[in-house]
């Protein structure tokens, strides 16, 4: 059974890794690249996407108009992209299940697209806002995957997306009532045989001399391992897709007994519920008062050597183990908790006064100990999520505590910050678990606060500044997509959905409907209109992803074990090619078709929480009915 040891570095997360013999006997072989073909009326397929495909159905080839394979919103944006070499317009229908033509057109020459390596045109039908199931778009007697045109088409995405964390919970049973026998497993890592934890973990030789209860939690990706900083971004996009929506008037969505979880009917938003699993095991990852660096949070807790693939967790034998405290951990406790007693005040008072006095003792001990790294070299059994530069970790939990608080002394920890006024804060490639900045100008920039005025206008201006960017990137691609042709690295998919919330932030400050298209186009693109012409979300499009690594949705390893349940994002497309699968069978790809829908291709096809909380957060606001 092979194990795949995986290093994260900064900026993204990355592996690397060797499979073995075992992970090569699960795999189908892959058929060769596609060579681009012409056909009539100049259409092409392209030669990336073939590669990939292949591994689900070898004999598969994609058609040349791609779209948005779940569908469009009847008010949103509906556009297209039709691989072709001709140089002049071609002329494009909407057919209706029927085959009647709804709608037709002459499509826009984009030229080449430089991430896919193709040349592109553009069909454009937004004028056409009638609902119905299974149209096609038609070019040149080409059709598209079929898709839907109806005013519900994220509703049930918001919920699968959700949905995803309480799958990867630790620590509880996953109950049958609520995913269905194929997903239901037993509580995992509680210290119950084969497991040897989590409640009573030691820490690394060296680290400290007594152990620590460290249950609960999300497992952060496709290991067993949990991780306070990828849990930090993700529990902070949880908890503020819930406050934007309250915000906006629509937080009923999120609301209690919308989700099938067991907290339903506490009269508590389920998806604070949800992120309070995550919470309540960040918070026990504090140093206990006392000991040497009290108040500092452990940065990682995971097997002590790394866990065969497929291996179910209540099935995993390793001995567990806690690595030593870091800065940037610690931070990012002092954020989320901070975060958690501004939203959660409402719902539980007493809960909420908890994480703030959390938040205040991370924030001192991080003071206090301003430089203590996590080391690179810690990739033993679990990535190290190293990162020497935490000073936009300090800027984040100084603009929750500030936003909780409105002290004078986390004021002050903002403004002296040169975060505050960076420009670096928003960047065209988007922030991510090592990039934290643009998470506290997101939140100065929405939530109010006591800062002038005059600040509040320049944090909004920024934020709008980087949302047009990206709008201008999107423009300039065959595909629409929010991060740059050199941004297809380590779960590019993630760069696409955490670029489209600042997006999405700049259409709530202002209203403009270009922001709130550019959020479905970059949602297009997760769902199929791609160079892949695949959708990377399982159960959502007419060919998506289902063999994404992880070691108990591990159906291509194991046919006792699922696929990932719906509503799973894959890493997506990574230039890089760093693990064994995709060297074999993606060189030579175009940076937007290094993909491949295989279990052990880990550096392309893992899922993680960090890329389904954006993605949950984008959900919930495009399946909010558009008012005005």
């Amino acid at each position: 059974m092979p194990t795949f040891p995986h290093v994260h570095r900064r900026p993204t997360r990355r592996r690397t890794g060797r499979a073995g013999s075992a992970g090569s006997a699960g795999r189908r072989t892959t058929a060769a690249l596609l060579t681009a073909v012409l056909l009539a009326g100049g259409l092409a397929l392209a030669p990336g996407a073939g590669a990939a495909r292949s591994v689900a159905d070898p004999a598969a080839a994609t058609t040349p108009v791609r779209v948005n394979q779940a569908g469009y919103l009847p008010d949103g944006p509906k556009r297209a992209t039709v691989v072709t070499t001709a140089a002049e317009p071609l002329t494009w229908q909407l057919r209706s299940a029927s085959g009647s033509v709804a709608a037709s057109g002459r499509t826009v020459v984009h030229g080449p697209d430089a991430a896919s390596g193709e040349a592109t045109h553009v069909a454009d039908f937004s004028a056409y806002r009638k609902t119905g199931a299974g149209y096609v778009l038609v070019v040149d007697g080409w059709s598209s995957a079929p898709f839907d045109i109806r005013a519900n088409l994220y509703d049930s995405l918001r919920t699968d997306s959700l949905a995803f964390f309480y799958h990867q919970r630790s620590g509880t049973p996953i109950e049958a009532s609520l995913v269905g026998p194929e997903y239901a497993r037993p509580a995992a890592h509680l210290g119950v045989a084969p497991n040897q934890g989590d409640t009573n973990v030691p820490c690394q030789a060296g680290v400290c001399d007594y152990t620590q209860d460290v249950r609960g939690g999300w497992y952060d990706a496709g290991d067993h391992g949990k991780y306070v900083v990828n849990g930090g971004i993700s529990v902070w996009l949880l908890v503020d897709s819930f406050a934007r929506a309250k915000r906006a008037g629509t937080a009923s969505a999120l609301g209690d007994s919308t989700q099938r979880i067991p907290e339903r009917g506490n009269g508590v938003p389920d998806v604070l519920d949800e992120a309070r699993w995550e919470l309540d095991f960040l918070m026990r990852m504090q140093v206990p008062e006392g000991k040497p660096y009290a108040g500092m949070a452990f940065h990682k807790i995971h097997d002590a050597a790394w866990t065969g693939i497929p291996t179910r967790p209540e099935l995993d034998p390793q001995p567990r183990e806690l690595h030593r405290p870091s800065t940037a951990a610690t931070l990012n406790l002092a954020a989320t908790a901070a975060q958690c007693a501004r939203v959660f005040r409402p719902y539980d008072p007493a809960y909420a006064k908890r994480c703030l006095s959390v938040a205040r003792t991370a924030w001192t001990a991080a003071k206090a100990n301003p430089a203590l790294y996590a080391p690179d070299s810690d990739s033993t059994g679990g990535g190290p999520y190293n990162d020497s530069q935490v000073t936009d970790d300090f800027y984040w939990a100084a603009t929750e505590l500030y936003a909780a608080t409105g002290e004078r002394a986390y004021r002050d920890a903002v403004t002296s910050s040169p975060w505050h006024t960076s420009a670096d804060a928003l960047t065209a490639t988007g922030f991510n678990w090592a990039d934290t900045a643009a998470l506290g100008r997101l939140t100065l920039a929405t939530v109010p606060n006591g800062l002038p005025a005059s600040d509040i206008r320049r944090l909004r201006a920024s934020v709008t500044a980087a949302a047009d960017g990206h709008l201008a990137t999107m423009a300039g691609q065959g595909y629409a997509v929010p991060i740059p042709a050199n941004g297809y690295v380590w779960g590019s998919n993630s760069q696409v959905t955490n670029n489209a919330i600042v997006v999405a932030t700049a259409y709530a400050l202002t209203g403009r409907q270009r922001y709130r298209a550019g959020v479905l186009e970059s949602m297009d693109y997760l769902l199929g209109r791609n160079t892949l012409d695949l959708s990377y979300v399982t159960g959502y499009g007419d060919r998506y992803s289902r063999n994404q690594h992880h070691r108990f949705w591990a159906h291509q390893y194991d046919a006792s074990l699922p696929n990932p349940p719906a509503g799973s994002l894959a890493g997506g497309p990574n230039s890089g090619l760093q693990d064994p699968v995709a060297q074999e069978h993606l060189a030579g790809c175009s940076p937007a078709a290094c993909y491949i829908d295989d279990i052990g291709s880990y550096s392309t096809n893992e899922v993680t929480i960090n890329w389904n909380a954006p993605l949950a957060w984008l959900a919930a606001f495009s399946a909010e009915r558009h008012r005005g």
